[in-house]
């Protein structure tokens, strides 16, 4: 759940601020077993684009961000 987290946080930000930003995303030390491959998950730009061009995976980021609108 880390790494989709971690993408909805992306989405949102990247909504918010311009695009010259430069946003990172990083899971706090010691909070998961493998912190180091998400983080760079996370912070690859074509894993990200890769992983929004999955259907399933960008309606649950879509419906992450929806039901923080609310």
């Amino acid at each position: 759940m880390a790494t989709v987290i971690g993408l909805c946080l992306r989405v949102k930000l990247k909504h918010y601020f311009p695009p010259h930003y430069k946003v990172d995303i990083k899971v706090s030390p010691g909070s998961h077993a493998d912190e180091e491959s998400v983080n760079k998950q996370l912070n690859d730009k074509e894993r990200v684009a890769a992983a929004l061009e999955n259907p399933n995976l960008r309606q649950l980021v879509d419906e992450c961000l929806y039901s923080n609108e609310l």
